[in-house]
């Protein structure tokens, strides 16, 4: 197996293109979610209480939402799970939309979270069947750089619609859930279960061959992989949401911190990915590097009190955040046994739920208590042992699957993983 990208300037499949194409039209309308407890609250009359236990139900849905995802990728295929999840989103939106009461409402917020995260596994699962290994960190990059973009729109889709009611954002959100779900149906190719994937029939990847059956809960590596990408998200979220509580905590305006990061991310984020030295670190190396950014930009969170002071240290979580998003998805994808891609990035995803509902609680509580000085100090700490630890975990996953590798008869050599 390899997991070392290649060294040289990737060029992306057309389909990535188109995925990536989707997710930031999907993201548009991806604001409305942050006014749903105004939404129940002010317009619905329900308590704070209720309303944030609205919420966390929300959060809580998207944990099955993401394992059922990885199940109906693998067994009823990628395009159609997508269709489905962003159809039900649509849905769910404007049931939200339409709410009479906090209960209406209420019942609408978690079919959306059941819903919110069957368009994930399929994604990425279809973004592993039309790359090589060696393009696929940069896939999953780009990913996520198409999620940046489409937050930058969303502000400004925000500012100009919720002038009209809240009700209208969970509307346009609706719309930008089935314009993505009309580009990934016109553009991205039919299912074609028990079929081998164009890229990995040309170099001999593993799925052109049946699913073994295996569970990816007996799978040590991809539960390790999994404990790791939990802290990588959960300090992700800390982040998202804790900066614009520590920028209201000195006096800044938090949409400004907002634009700023996010500007500073997209900016960065497409020719950091095309560049011959980032594309050419090996795993370990850029997970060593990524967290040591993420814990250098965390720390200077905790001395900066002005809006220039931020963009130092959000230039190293940029970077550090870009050198390790997508090398985890391509890792996972390696360790994966023919059949079972979107089942290991499903379980792998899991990671992102229970930081989504650890963190917000987790940061307003030390803010509360102690500081956001607390916060981003106990971050960074974090981050600097997640740089000695990652590598390690990284090179003991290699080591292991190559030790299986050069014990495969040769006739199955080409089945290994990777």
């Amino acid at each position: 197996m390899t997991i070392v990208p290649g060294r040289s300037r990737v060029r992306l499949p057309r389909q990535v293109r188109i995925l990536a194409a989707a997710r930031a039209v999907n993201q548009l309308g991806a604001f409305s979610l942050a006014f749903l407890t105004v939404l129940l609250s002010r317009d619905l009359g329900a308590s704070l209480g209720t309303a944030g236990a609205v919420a966390a139900l929300f959060g809580l849905a998207t944990i099955p939402s993401r394992l059922l995802g990885g199940h109906l990728a693998d067994r009823l295929g990628r395009r159609r799970t997508i269709l489905a999840g962003l159809a039900g989103c649509a849905a769910a939106q404007l049931g939200i939309a339409a709410a009479p009461d906090t209960a209406v409402a209420a019942g609408c917020a978690v079919l959306l979270g059941f819903a919110f995260e069957l368009y994930e596994p399929p994604s990425q699962a279809m973004i592993a069947d039309a790359t090589r290994p060696d393009q696929r960190a940069p896939a999953y990059a780009l990913l996520t750089t198409a999620l940046a973009v489409g937050n930058m729109g969303a502000g400004l889709v925000a500012a100009a619609v919720g002038r009209s009611g809240l009700r209208w954002l969970f509307v346009v959100d609706a719309a930008s859930c089935l314009g993505c779900a009309l580009i990934v149906y016109l553009w991205l190719p039919a299912d074609r279960l028990g079929s081998t994937p164009p890229a990995r029939e040309r170099h001999g990847d593993p799925g052109e061959r049946p699913d073994s059956g295996a569970s990816p809960w007996r799978d040590p590596a991809l539960l390790a992989m999994t404990a790791a990408g939990t802290v990588f998200a959960l300090v992700s979220m800390v982040m998202l949401v804790g900066l614009p509580l520590s920028a209201a905590a000195n006096g800044l305006d938090p949409a400004s911190v907002g634009l700023v990061t996010g500007t500073l991310t997209l900016v960065l984020g497409r020719p950091l990915l095309q560049s011959k030295p980032l594309t050419g670190l090996s795993h370990p190396a850029a997970a060593a590097a990524g967290f040591t950014l993420l814990g250098t930009g965390m720390a200077g969170y905790a001395v900066a009190h002005s809006l220039a002071a931020l963009f130092a240290p959000t230039v190293a979580w940029a970077i550090g955040n870009l050198l390790l998003t997508g090398r985890a998805f391509a890792v996972v994808t390696a360790l994966a046994p023919p059949g079972a891609t979107a089942r290991y990035l499903a379980v792998y995803g899991l990671s992102w739920g229970i930081a989504t509902v650890a963190a917000p609680l987790l940061a307003t509580r030390v803010i509360g208590s102690l500081g956001s000085a607390a916060l981003w100090t106990a971050s960074s700490a974090l981050c600097l042992a997640m740089a000695a630890v990652q590598p390690w975990l990284l090179r003991a996953i290699t080591g292991r699957r190559d030790a299986v590798v050069s014990r495969a008869p040769a006739s199955s050599a080409d089945a290994a993983v990777g």
